[in-house]
């Protein structure tokens, strides 16, 4: 049997590994698709279907579910992004491939520990999403750019979290968030001679990676309805952060970059004995943060108050999965996630740095009991490419014409459970 208080120092240890990952990757917009290698093998569905620590993260409430366990798993995560460029008359036309750095390795822990029949504690270390493109070949070389352009956004949540069993089978759960997030941008060096594109010219590009913390909240119910029927629910607020100081003269307010607010609400309902189907909603409120909501619209200049942004707008997720109990030792998963894109086509000319627009995930998993007190859980995901073809999106100061972008990602993943 696994000692609590070894796995738990050897938790911290993986912990402090995870610190520093390459990127964290993007699905829903750029939030992560899913939360532990069980709910990614089925859709991503976890806020009334929790079946490891990582739950939590999406339901704070489910550390009461859980049972005692230390998680620790890793992704493999291969985007392939892209662009084209067409009428432009700066120069600007081309293909441009932005694979330059593939693929990543994305490792997550959680531990969670049954207090009393009461409480439960938990703790979870995760990527919660990013976004990466390297175009080795600048599609802004006409302007006279040099070196490869790209963005490096990554940001990680670590997440204590008390949950309490208020009565029989409903639970409510607290997780304060603290944040580690890291930025740099490449590559765009000809906008910084605009005269009035940036607040901050020399705090616009290449200034290598820049990082903030911040912190947030994120609060959870779970209820057990019937024999069959579970329903759950979440609310995290905004992550307030320090601006990154370095990038003040790209993003808005001076290089503020919170991370949206986001709520959610799912159902899982045990159809047999062996089958289990769950259902999950999310919205993520994008558009309430400058840097990332506000449209590339040039009468204020970057880095400015309410200034410029990559122009996304809020999201609607939706995630459907079964898990199928095929024996004592095998479980068998599947599911299927569908994002909102949130590019408008009017603002596919920047975001060809952050094409953040697949929409539709195919998952595929299964868990294996190794031991009587160790699991293996292994899955697959793919989001098949979605191109966004740009409708009035280059600036006609930028000589006009349209940036049409496109992502497709695939990722495959596995997680040792620890039971004790």
């Amino acid at each position: 049997m696994l000692n609590p208080t070894r796995a738990l120092s050897a938790f911290t240890a993986l912990a402090a590994v995870l610190a520093l990952p390459q990127v964290a990757h993007a699905t829903d917009g750029y939030f992560v698709n899913g939360m532990g290698a069980k709910a990614k093998g089925a859709g991503g569905v976890a806020i009334a279907m929790p079946e490891d620590a990582v739950a939590i993260a999406a339901n704070p409430a489910a550390a009461v579910a859980v049972g005692d366990r230390l998680d620790v798993g890793f992704e493999v995560f291969i985007p392939s992004r892209g662009a084209e460029i067409t009428g432009n008359q700066a120069g600007l036309n081309g293909t441009w491939s932005g694979n330059g750095a593939n693929p990543f390795i994305l490792p997550e822990v959680a531990y969670a520990r049954q207090i009393n029949d009461t409480l439960a504690f938990g703790l979870v270390i995760n990527g919660n999403g990013g976004m990466n493109t390297k175009y080795e070949k600048n599609p802004f070389g006409s302007f006279g750019a040099e070196g490869p352009a790209g963005v490096n956004l990554r940001q990680i949540f670590i997440t204590p979290t008390l949950a309490a069993r208020v009565a029989e089978g409903h639970s409510i759960g607290v997780s304060p968030i603290l944040m580690l997030q890291s930025f740099s941008m490449t590559g765009i060096q000809p906008f910084t001679q605009f005269p009035g594109l940036s607040a901050a010219p020399t705090k616009m590009t290449n200034n290598g990676d820049d990082w903030s913390t911040g912190a947030g909240l994120r609060v959870g119910y779970l209820g057990q309805f019937g024999p069959a029927v579970k329903f759950g629910a979440f609310y995290q607020t905004k992550v307030w952060a320090k601006p990154f100081e370095s990038y003040a003269g790209l993003f808005a307010d001076g290089g503020d970059f919170d991370v949206p607010a986001s709520w959610g609400a799912g159902v899982s309902i045990k159809a047999t004995d062996k089958l289990t189907l769950g259902a999950d909603y999310k919205r993520i409120e994008y558009s309430d943060v400058a840097a990332v909501g506000n449209p590339l619209a040039l009468n204020l200049p970057f880095g400015a108050e309410n200034g410029p942004g990559f122009g996304w707008k809020d999201v609607d997720v939706i995630k459907f999965g079964a898990v199928y109990q095929a024996n004592e030792k095998l479980t068998l998963r599947a599911g299927y996630g569908r994002s909102d894109n949130p590019v408008p086509q009017s603002q596919t000319f920047l975001n060809l740095l952050a094409p953040g627009v697949v929409t539709d995930h195919f998952t595929a998993g299964a868990t294996v009991k190794l031991k009587n007190k160790l699991e293996l859980t292994g899955y697959v995901m793919h989001a098949p490419r979605n191109d966004v073809r740009g409708a009035g999106s280059i600036p006609d100061s930028f000589g006009g014409g349209e940036a049409n972008v496109h992502l497709a990602e695939t990722a495959v993943g596995a997680s040792l459970g620890f039971l004790f």
